[in-house]
């Protein structure tokens, strides 16, 4: 599957599965008459647009075209943290196949239309859940995913950037946090399909097309 969107700054962000690169790179190929590569960079031959190619999480020392389809032939082995303040799902991907996974929901009370006194104890009540919420999902990733940690190449996040950060920031996860990958993946509230959909979308190769 291929999907495509505007990049901050000029170009366009195409998403390929790693089943459909090598006919993705002979097209682009084809559409610029040959190009010229330069590690991870293709440069169309006919009119200089470049195609930027980012490996998938796991595959980082991947330094030319060829080492990269040779990657992607043979996933790595990674962890997925998922969390939005509803729910936490963690797991440990081979391929897309979850070998190892969790999902838990959690109850965290709502914004209030009160003021006052009233407004402020909501607010120190929520605030006081999303750090249980944090210590629970902390709970689940140690659980789920340090028993796997030394066959594990990186580490793929997703949802709530803060709650990401404060469920990582537990000291037991510490050599997790360390195979952190930068991106991080746009997803629905975790549930077991969530979960699923995130192993695919991780694997996939990210291309910065310009123009």
């Amino acid at each position: 599957m291929v999907t495509a969107k505007p990049a901050a700054g000029g170009g366009r962000w195409v998403e390929i599965s790693p089943e459909r690169l090598r006919g993705w790179l002979d097209g682009f190929y084809g559409r610029h008459q040959g190009a010229d590569e330069s590690g991870l960079v293709l440069t169309g031959a006919n009119n200089g647009d470049t195609a930027t190619l980012h490996p998938p999480p796991g595959l980082d020392g991947a330094a030319d075209i060829d080492a990269l389809l040779a990657g992607v032939a043979a996933p790595p082995r990674i962890a997925l943290l998922l969390a939005r303040k509803g729910a936490v799902a963690a797991g440990i991907v081979a391929g897309t196949a979850l070998e190892a996974s969790k999902v838990e929901r959690f109850h965290v009370h709502g914004r209030t239309a009160a003021g006052g006194w009233s407004q402020q104890r909501y607010a120190r009540r929520r605030d006081n859940q999303a750090d249980a919420v944090a210590e629970k999902a902390a709970d689940i990733a140690a659980r789920v995913l340090l028993p796997g940690l030394d066959g594990i190449a990186a580490l793929v996040c997703g949802g709530d950037r803060g709650l990401v950060d404060a469920i990582l920031a537990d000291r037991r996860l510490a050599d997790l946090a360390a195979l952190r990958h930068p991106r991080l993946l746009e997803v629905a509230e975790p549930r077991l399909t969530v979960l699923e959909e995130a192993a695919v979308a991780a694997r996939k190769v990210r291309i910065h097309l310009v123009p």
